[in-house]
């Protein structure tokens, strides 16, 4: 899977503030699996509107189209929060630069992303094949919510804000599965993790947090 090696080395400076940032999240208790993945994933080629120089701060990049890429201490909850195997299934929902669907994939046997923005998604799936990923596969949004046509999912990860949950994804995840979704209005939402158990759903919050918009049915209008 892996051509990592064969990509441009990282600078002293970034590599000191990568590693930095890494020794934070293990500090605040991310899990190893997590931690190895987001060390593999090359932030600094895939933030292309920031200065490189930003990559590796805790804090959310900027992409074109009004989107982001997520502050790395919420991507490590997030990741965290799906209890990935080796055999999991993921949906990745809003592939932006492909950050979480590249970190997932370090993790799982195999991961989906679903993206509406055309320019977003080509410059994703381009940019990770270079880095060698092989178990992603990038497709447009469509009018449901997911890929309910590749369902079910042992864990659905979602990286903007629904006004409620949308049972539409509910309905994709497997028994036993994790589903992390930020719910709230356009301004504030909670971090909220769905376990789908045989009888229903349990929710947990995760914490405030701040998304962009999900847009679809079951969510936002455009």
């Amino acid at each position: 899977m892996n051509k990592m090696e064969s990509l441009p080395p990282l600078s002293p400076e970034l590599r000191e503030q990568r590693d930095l940032l890494m020794s934070k999240l293990s500090n605040q208790g991310t899990s190893a699996d997590t931690i190895r993945a987001m060390t593999q994933v090359r932030r600094d080629l895939l933030a292309s509107d920031e200065p490189r120089a930003q990559a590796y701060d805790d804090t959310s990049l900027r992409l074109s189209a009004g989107q982001t890429i997520s502050q790395p201490t919420i991507v490590a909850v997030m990741t965290d929060a799906l209890e990935l195997n080796s055999s999991s299934r993921v949906l990745d929902v809003g592939t932006g630069s492909g950050y979480q669907a590249a970190i997932a994939a370090c993790i799982a046997a195999s991961v989906v992303t679903v993206e509406r923005i055309d320019s977003l998604r080509i410059q994703a799936e381009k940019n990770l094949r270079v880095m060698g990923f092989t178990n992603i596969t990038f497709l447009e949004a469509g009018e449901s919510l997911g890929a309910p046509e590749r369902a079910p999912f042992d864990a659905i990860i979602v990286a903007a804000a629904a006004p409620t949950l949308p049972d539409s994804l509910v309905s994709q995840l497997a028994p036993g599965g994790n589903l992390v979704i930020p719910i709230g209005d356009r301004r504030r939402q909670k971090l909220t993790k769905v376990h789908r158990t045989k009888s229903g759903i349990e929710l947990i919050d995760l914490g405030p947090c701040r998304f962009v918009p999900l847009i679809g049915k079951g969510a936002w209008d455009a």
